[in-house]
């Protein structure tokens, strides 16, 4: 699948959005916003109403560019899978609302729940990425790119069936957890499991000669 200009551009627009309501809101914005939260969602950081109303959203944008880009200049782009290809390219502009118009939200007072939100979102697209991951053949922008996954068919195929169900399963209990509360260290060991656990599997298989 190749993006075609279109999407680009309706990408592009999503990711800007926010700017057109950070701009009408611009004056109801305190001077000092809250645009970082820690994982129970109390503001950890802060920028100048600026860069929380036109800066992040513009950040976004270049993301969604460079990814874009990425994507369509992987020379085994026609082995991506078409359903995990629109995720990668609709994921950053998503992001882009749902981050920058909770930031504003937060400044003007409105109580919205971000240590719920961000981690449902989150699982939700671990779960439909993990769902696909077993489907995904060899790319050098999608999936797990490793010398050995992408020198062995078989080596990326069996690395991505593991990777997929543990996605899935770390999608679930992002969820879950989302509502029962969130620490730190079960945080990175989902993250752990979901990254650590394919790798060490991959070089596993490696050594085994597949």
């Amino acid at each position: 699948m190749k993006i075609n200009r279109k999407t680009l551009i309706l990408t592009t627009l999503v990711c800007l959005l926010p700017i057109i309501a950070g701009a009408l809101l611009y004056n109801r914005l305190p001077e000092t916003v809250p645009t970082h939260f820690n994982l129970n969602g109390e503001p950890d950081g802060w920028s100048s109403r600026a860069v929380a109303a036109f800066a992040l959203p513009a950040f976004m944008l270049v993301m969604n560019c460079v990814l874009q880009f990425a994507l369509n200049t992987d020379p085994k782009r026609q082995n991506m899978s078409e359903a995990l290809m629109k995720v990668a390219v609709w994921t950053v502009p998503v992001l882009s609302v749902l981050c920058s118009g909770m930031t504003l939200a937060k400044a003007l007072g409105y109580d919205v729940r971000i240590e719920v939100v961000l981690p449902v979102f989150m699982g939700l697209l671990f779960i439909l990425i993990g769902n696909y991951l077993p489907k995904t053949k060899q790319s050098y922008t999608m999936g797990i790119r490793l010398p050995w996954t992408l020198s062995s068919e078989e080596n990326w195929n069996r690395t991505h069936r593991l990777a997929g169900f543990l996605w899935v399963l770390c999608g679930v209990l992002f969820i879950v957890m989302s509502f029962i509360g969130w620490s730190l260290p079960l945080f990175l060991i989902l993250l752990a499991v979901m990254i650590l656990v394919p790798l060490i599997y991959s070089y596993l298989l490696y050594r085994k000669g597949i």
